[in-house]
C-alpha cells in the first residue's frame, strides 16, 4: 500500500493555521492616540522650552540670534529683575504664594464640606442646589468679574488682598469634583455605622469621610492652586496698588512699559520662567502625596 505525502505548512507564529499572515492592523491604530499625545505635549511644552531659553539671552541676543540658541545674560538678567524696584518682583511672587495658597487650602475646605453634604446628606433642595453650581461650572469668569467688583465695592473691599481672595474661596468646580468623589469613595454603611456607634457628624466627616476624600481634595487643591495663580482677570479690576499685584499682573505692567523701554522685555521673560517654578514644584510634591493618598485613603481611621 502505497504512502500518500501530505505537505504540512507550519502556521507562523501569532497567526492561526490556513490563514494567511495579516498586517498589524491593531499596531498601527494603537500609534495614533500615541502620535497626537505627543503633538499635544509639543504643542504645550514648545513655549515652555521657549520661555526657558529666551530667558537666558541679553537683550541684544533676544532680537539677533537664533530662536532656540541659548543666550549667555540669565545672571544679568536675574540681577536686574532683582534690582528693578528695589525688588519688587519677588513682592508679586509673594502675593501671588499668598493669594493661590491661602486661597486653594479655603476652597478645598469649603469645597470637601459642600461636596460632601451634597453627596450622603439628604434634604430638600439637594438637585436645585447641585444645578446652581453646575450653571456656575460653565459660567465664564468674565461674566461674574463686574458684579463681584460691584459687590466688593459695596464693602468697600476693592483694592485689598480680600478682594482677590474672597471671590476664589468658593469653587463650583472643586463643589463638583468633591461631591462626585464623596459619593463614590465613602461608603453610605459606613456613615450609618459611626451614627448608630453615637458619632456625632463632625466626627464623622473629619475621622471617616475626610481621610477616604483627601485623594480627590488634593486634586481640588491642585486646580485651584493653579487656577489662582495664574488669575489675570480678577486682580486687574480689583486692585490698582501694584504693590499688591499678583506675578500675572505684575509681569503685565512691565510687558506693557517694555513697548517703551526694550530692554524691559528680558526681565518679563526671566520673570515668566521664574513664575512657573512653583507650580513645577508644587506639581511634583503634590504628586507624591497624591500616590501615597491612593494607596492609604480608604484604610486611614
Amino acid at each position: 500500500m502505497s504512502s500518500l505525502a501530505v505537505s504540512k505548512t507550519t502556521p507562523v507564529a501569532g497567526t492561526t493555521p490556513g490563514t494567511a499572515r495579516r498586517p498589524p492592523l491593531r499596531r498601527r491604530i494603537a500609534l495614533v492616540p500615541t502620535v497626537t499625545l505627543l503633538l499635544g505635549a509639543i504643542y504645550c511644552l514648545l513655549p515652555v522650552a521657549w520661555v526657558v531659553i529666551a530667558s537666558t539671552k541679553s537683550g541684544r541676543e533676544l532680537f539677533s540670534t537664533f530662536t532656540f540658541l541659548p543666550g549667555t545674560g540669565f545672571t544679568d538678567n536675574l540681577e536686574d529683575l532683582n534690582s528693578y524696584r528695589d525688588g519688587i518682583y519677588w513682592q508679586w511672587m509673594g502675593n501671588s504664594a499668598l493669594y493661590a495658597g491661602l486661597g486653594a487650602l479655603l476652597s478645598t475646605c469649603v469645597s470637601a464640606f459642600s461636596g460632601y453634604a451634597l453627596a450622603i446628606h439628604r434634604f430638600r433642595g439637594r438637585e436645585a442646589i447641585f444645578n446652581v453650581l453646575l450653571a456656575g461650572v460653565l459660567m465664564p469668569p468674565v461674566i461674574l468679574a463686574v458684579p463681584q467688583y460691584l459687590l466688593l465695592a459695596k464693602a468697600d473691599l476693592t483694592d485689598s488682598y480680600l478682594s482677590v481672595l474672597l471671590p476664589q474661596i468658593l469653587s463650583p468646580y472643586g463643589v463638583y469634583l468633591a461631591r462626585i468623589y464623596a459619593a463614590a469613595a465613602v461608603p453610605s454603611d459606613i456613615v450609618e455605622a459611626g451614627r448608630m456607634d453615637g458619632a456625632s457628624e463632625w466626627r464623622i466627616f473629619t475621622r471617616i469621610a475626610l481621610p477616604m476624600m483627601i485623594p480627590g481634595m488634593v486634586t481640588v487643591f491642585l486646580f485651584q492652586f493653579v487656577a489662582i495663580w495664574n488669575n489675570f482677570l480678577l486682580p486687574y479690576i480689583m486692585l490698582s496698588d501694584d504693590e499688591k499685584f499678583p506675578i500675572t499682573l505684575g509681569l503685565f505692567t512691565l510687558l506693557e512699559q517694555g513697548a517703551n523701554t526694550p530692554a524691559l522685555y528680558t526681565l518679563v521673560i526671566t520673570g515668566a520662567f521664574l513664575a512657573v517654578l512653583p507650580l513645577v514644584a508644587l506639581f511634583l510634591v503634590v504628586q507624591r502625596f497624591w500616590s501615597l493618598d491612593l494607596l492609604s485613603g480608604a484604610v486611614k481611621s
